[in-house]
């Protein structure tokens, strides 16, 4: 159980690690620097918006041209977290099947 907790650990930290020098900025700051980070460095732009437990702001924001995407975290505080960047974006909408039904 604890070398399952610490390899957990360790991909989370790898994980948060590789988006902070994917976009070479600081994992936090004012929403407004970030956002204008995404939008000037990478041109991408807020593609989607969610409830993150209680009290957070998740956004996803990418890039149509160049296929980058960022996954923001807004905290209470006003600060907002770089948490995942990658490549390859593309939109994709299709139906889920039905609760209780085969995939």
């Amino acid at each position: 159980m604890t070398q399952q907790m610490f390899a957990l650990s360790l991909g989370l930290g790898g994980m948060l690690a590789a988006a902070q020098i994917a976009h070479s900025a600081p994992q936090c700051d004012s929403r407004e620097t970030v956002t204008a980070l995404l939008a000037d460095r990478y041109d991408e732009t807020r593609r989607a918006i969610g409830i993150a437990g209680e009290a957070a702001v998740m956004e996803l924001f990418a890039a149509e041209t160049t296929g980058t995407w960022s996954i923001t975290m807004t905290l209470p505080d006003g600060r907002m977290c770089l948490m995942a960047s990658g490549s390859n974006y593309e939109t994709v909408t299709e139906d889920l099947p039905a609760s209780g039904s085969p995939a």
